[in-house]
């Protein structure tokens, strides 16, 4: 479970901040900033780790002692013989790919192949999510809808993650700044409206295959039912924060007002209020929903 949202997390990175960089970069005049590079090396690097720990606890569990996650025979068979293998695997395979693209490209080539690998990665949490095992002529939507879930959620959090950023650097002129962070808020709006879009779609169709109609209103009766109504109470504060930078403080930023303590405040809100999301989204993974039950 923790592992599983830790995960998510760095893929938040490793998709978010390549695709901020390609339609935001002009925020940093078309440069390749220090901080972005480093941050997504170290969310590369982390992504791999956790998907091998993740791998290795899997093929410990599944042959019934956790001195045997490290066998090699048990090891190939999680990896050739099931879904989650694969899944790992490919997290595994990304995250030292793209520390290779870090190496060897700059520029929106960099940025590209972040993108693209990130893509990979965020599908590949549907591929073991919900939305793979159902079952019937609704597994190819489902599956799809779990697929552009994940996408634009991990996109708008690598967003937020890059405008945290960008408001914490330490610069001499707060000018500056505030400067950087219209312009970012700004290029976020198309963007971030398509992935709540996105979002307020999928997330409804999800539901109906993994909650059902007849028990939406009785969400509190079960685990899952009860994550999933924290996770929409999350979902519609982060609307919230969204709402007031895009309409608020980016207009005020623009003219030259407001401070920055507000905003840094506000939208360490909102990336936190993102990984809880997080954090619920690993519980429930491991959780039957309504409609199975």
């Amino acid at each position: 479970m923790g592992l599983r949202a830790a995960q998510y997390a760095a893929a938040a990175v490793v998709l978010g901040l390549p695709a901020f960089m390609m339609y935001g970069g002009r925020v940093v005049g078309g440069q390749q900033p220090r901080w972005a590079r480093s941050a997504l090396g170290w969310s590369a690097a982390t992504l791999a780790l956790l998907a091998a720990a993740a791998l290795a606890l899997q093929t410990g569990l599944m042959a019934g002692a956790l001195d045997q996650a490290l066998n090699r025979e048990a090891l190939g068979f999680v990896l050739g013989g099931t879904a989650l293998g694969a899944a790992y695997a490919v997290r595994i395979g990304a995250g030292l790919l793209l520390l290779a693209v870090l190496a060897l490209r700059t520029g929106r080539g960099l940025w590209l192949g972040g993108l693209t690998l990130g893509l990979v990665v965020a599908a590949s949490f549907a591929w073991t999510g919900h939305g793979a095992a159902t079952e019937g002529p609704g597994h190819g939507l489902h599956l799809a809808s779990d697929i552009a879930h994940a996408v634009a959620a991990l996109t708008w959090l690598g967003a937020v993650f890059a405008f945290v950023a960008l408001a914490t650097r330490r610069i001499e002129k707060d000018a500056a700044v505030k400067t950087e962070l219209a312009t970012a808020l700004g290029g976020f709006a198309g963007v971030g409206t398509l992935c709540v879009a996105v979002l307020l779609v999928t997330g409804l169709i999800n539901s109906f295959y993994l909650v059902g109609i007849e028990r939406v209103f009785s969400l509190g009766e079960t685990a899952y039912g009860r994550l999933l109504t924290v996770k929409l109470a999350a979902f519609i504060a982060m609307l919230g924060l969204a709402a007031l930078h895009r309409f608020r403080s980016t207009p005020a930023l623009e003219r030259g007002e407001g401070g920055l303590a507000g905003l840094r405040f506000s939208l360490g809100a909102e990336l936190a209020l993102g990984v809880l999301i997080l954090a619920l989204v690993g519980m429930m993974g491991m959780l039957a929903p309504p409609a199975s039950l």
